[in-house]
C-alpha cells in the first residue's frame, strides 16, 4: 500500500480528499493534518510515500513545507493541491521536488487519475538501462509528453519563440505568415497552448464588429 499524509485545514476538504484517496485501490491514509507544522512533527514520527499537499495553509506556506522536508531529508515525494494558477508559483514547486499539481477544484476522477500515474511510476523506478528507460519512467509520473496527432514539436517551439519575441501578443495570422503555415494550423498550436496554460488568449478591441483574439506569453512563463 502506497501511504498519502492529507495536509489541508479546511476540514470538509480534508475529509474529502482523505475519503477520495481511500478509494483508489493501493492507497491508504496514513494521517490528516491541517498545518505545515503539524504536517512536519507527523512525517517525524512517521514516514509516508505521499503527501496531498495543500498550498495555503494557515501557519505557513506549503512550499516552506517541501523546504522543510527536504532539508530534514525526509523522503517522500509530493502532490500540490492549489487553486492558485500562478506560473511561476508552479516554477517554484517543480524546483522543490513537487512531482505532480492538481488545481482546485478537482474530481474524484481526476485525482484518481494523478495517483494511479503515480503508482505506475513507484512501480517502474529502479535502476535505469538508458536514457529511455528514465525518459518512459518521467513520462509515466507526469504523463505522456506526445504532442496532439498532427502536431510537430520543432513548430511548436516555432510558435512560443514567436510569441516571447512579441511580448504585446499576435494574432493567429499573423503566426502564420511568420512561420509558413495556414491561419487554422497556427491558431491549433495557439489554442494548445492556451490549453496547457503556456500562453493567453486576449481580445482585441478597437474595430468594428468581433474583437480580434490576440495570444501571449506572460512575462513571468
Amino acid at each position: 500500500m502506497i501511504s498519502v499524509l492529507v495536509v489541508e485545514d479546511e476540514e470538509i476538504t480534508a475529509e474529502a480528499n482523505r475519503i477520495y484517496v481511500e478509494r483508489v485501490p493501493g492507497f491508504e491514509v496514513a494521517g490528516v493534518v491541517r498545518s505545515g507544522g503539524e504536517a512536519l512533527r507527523f512525517l517525524r514520527k512517521r514516514p509516508v510515500d505521499l503527501l496531498l499537499l495543500d498550498l495555503y495553509l494557515p501557519d505557513m506556506h506549503g512550499l516552506e513545507v517541501c523546504r522543510a522536508v527536504r532539508a530534514g531529508g525526509l523522503m517522500c515525494d509530493v502532490i500540490a493541491v492549489t487553486s492558485a494558477r500562478d506560473l511561476t508559483m508552479v516554477r517554484s514547486a517543480v524546483s522543490l521536488g513537487v512531482s505532480q499539481y492538481l488545481l482546485k477544484p478537482f474530481t474524484y476522477a481526476t485525482l484518481a487519475e494523478k495517483l494511479t500515474r503515480y503508482a505506475r511510476f513507484k512501480e517502474e523506478a529502479g535502476m535505469a538501462v538508458g536514457q529511455g528507460d528514465v525518459d518512459r519512467v518521467l513520462g509515466t509520473l507526469r504523463g505522456s509528453s506526445e504532442l496532439p496527432k498532427g502536431m510537430a514539436r520543432d513548430t511548436l517551439d516555432t510558435v512560443v519563440a514567436r510569441l516571447r519575441g512579441r511580448p504585446e501578443g499576435m494574432a493567429a495570422q499573423a503566426v502564420a505568415d511568420a512561420i509558413g503555415v495556414s491561419r487554422v494550423t497556427a491558431r491549433r498550436y495557439l489554442e494548445y497552448l492556451v490549453e496547457l496554460g503556456i500562453a493567453a488568449r486576449i481580445p482585441q478591441y478597437g474595430g468594428v464588429g468581433r474583437p480580434e483574439l490576440l495570444y501571449r506569453i506572460p512575462m513571468e512563463s
